[in-house]
């Protein structure tokens, strides 16, 4: 299958689930880093999925009530070439056409007159509030003109709903195509995370490790990095979303690295590992590491059709909240200490989230009062940790943490698929044992 045939395959399941609403799905827009320059361009995951178009401020329209050949409208910067000097090739209208299976291309200036008639006879609008005013603007005031039409004409959309539910639903579920992209930028990153800590050393700045990282990803093809690299030594490892990544790595420190890489069609990778930087750990560094280990790999083995990420997540929990007792870093018996959240200044977030076109993807947990079960094609990251510093409040009756232990953080994440039978581990290459860690 071809990626053309791929995005057309994702519109023709998103026109069905539609029924007879109009969905109208902007591209992102151009953001303004600092006086005439702009970030680099990330497109919207959602316009991305149903269309493979990458370029801004055009707009998507999916018109099920229409007939076969004008369902798929897309609204986009023309051509030109004055412009194109400045900032780089645009498709145009007959681009969008030729290459991305368009029904019918329009200049973008000409979407605030024509999408009154392309919403004509549709049963309501999927339109995502909140996002992009001044389309916003637009698509209100059409809707509420055509709303003011009604009694004469009988042709209006009287609904308006979001359409993030239905694409939300579709991109939770990856087809093996996806899954191999997902593989190969899973690839990219663990050979990242195996040459950072050959490289590592006690001495170096924690800036010189992200290089390493960073410079593989673009390297090996990839958009770069999919979020902002954490490369945290000793007490740093402890802040979850540390990115400074400006401190000296010191001698006797772990080293977390937290950094995965995107690829060209925005799939992403998301790899977490923590080792000693001088080759060696501490007796209490390993003791943490050996736990966060095993509770992984049960979480992992949790993994399967029928289970739920909330099972996943306690199942890792359990396994962490046992070894910190045994420890005395937590005190009480396993079920009293988790059912009281007595663990939370040790372990303070969830083990894990959906992944996919977004690094923390979209797609339900639960509906309502019921959890959502794992299937086949779902992919999600699974990261237990501990870390160990006096930024949270030790819980009343709990153990007041010795020194020795403060200012380790360790977290080890793997990205994992659902199946039918095993869980398959896509970053599996990135080696993790406490021996290998020492090697």
């Amino acid at each position: 299958m071809t990626n053309q045939n791929i995005y057309k395959e994702r519109r023709r399941c998103f026109l069905s689930n539609l029924k007879g609403h109009a969905a109208i799905i902007p591209a992102a827009k151009l953001v303004m880093h600092h006086a005439d320059c702009e970030f680099p361009f990330r497109q919207d995951s959602d316009f991305w999925y149903l269309t493979g178009f990458d370029e801004p401020d055009a707009i998507a329209l999916f018109l099920p009530h229409r007939p076969q050949g004008e369902r798929y409208i897309l609204f986009v910067l023309p051509k030109n070439p004055v412009i194109e000097v400045w900032n780089g090739f645009r498709w145009g209208e007959q681009g969008a056409i030729n290459n991305f299976g368009v029904d019918i291309a329009h200049p973008i200036d000409q979407f605030p007159t024509l999408l009154s008639e392309y919403l004509s006879g549709a049963e309501g609008i999927a339109f995502r509030i909140g996002r992009n005013s001044d389309i916003e603007n637009i698509v209100l005031k059409v809707w509420a003109e055509q709303l003011d039409k009604s009694p004469r004409t009988g042709f209006t959309p009287y609904s308006l709903i979001s359409p993030c539910p239905l694409i939300h639903n579709l991109r939770l579920y990856k087809n093996e195509w996806e899954i191999q992209r997902m593989r190969e930028a899973a690839l990219i990153t663990a050979k990242a995370h195996e040459l950072a800590r050959q490289m590592s050393c006690p001495g170096m700045n924690e800036r010189e490790i992200q290089a390493i990282i960073e410079k593989h990803f673009l390297r090996e093809g990839a958009r770069g990095p999919a979020y902002g690299s954490i490369v945290a030594s000793g007490d740093n490892a402890c802040i979850l979303h540390y990115t400074s990544n400006n401190s000296l790595m010191k001698d006797g420190d772990l080293l977390l690295i937290d950094a995965g890489c995107s690829l060209e069609d925005y799939y992403n990778a998301d790899l977490t590992r923590t080792f000693p930087i001088n080759g060696r750990f501490t007796s209490e560094q390993k003791s943490i590491y050996e736990i966060v280990l095993a509770s992984q790999k049960v979480a992992i083995d949790s993994v399967v059709h029928g289970n739920t990420t909330e099972a996943v997540h306690f199942s890792a929990v359990r396994v962490l909240v046992e070894g910190l007792l045994e420890l005395g870093l937590l005190k009480g018996s396993i079920d009293e200490v988790i059912e009281n959240n007595l663990y939370t200044h040790l372990y303070m977030h969830r083990t894990g989230h959906w992944l996919g076109l977004d690094v923390h993807d979209v797609g339900a947990y639960r509906l309502g009062d019921y959890e959502v079960k794992l299937e086949p094609g779902m992919v999600l990251t699974v990261e237990p940790g501990i870390y160990i510093s006096d930024r949270i409040p030790v819980p009343n009756g709990q153990p007041e943490i010795n020194s020795r232990w403060k200012g380790i953080g360790i977290r080890i994440e793997d990205d994992v698929v659902v199946t039918d039978s095993r869980p398959e581990v896509l970053t599996e290459s990135a080696l993790k044992s406490l021996e290998e860690m020492e090697n």
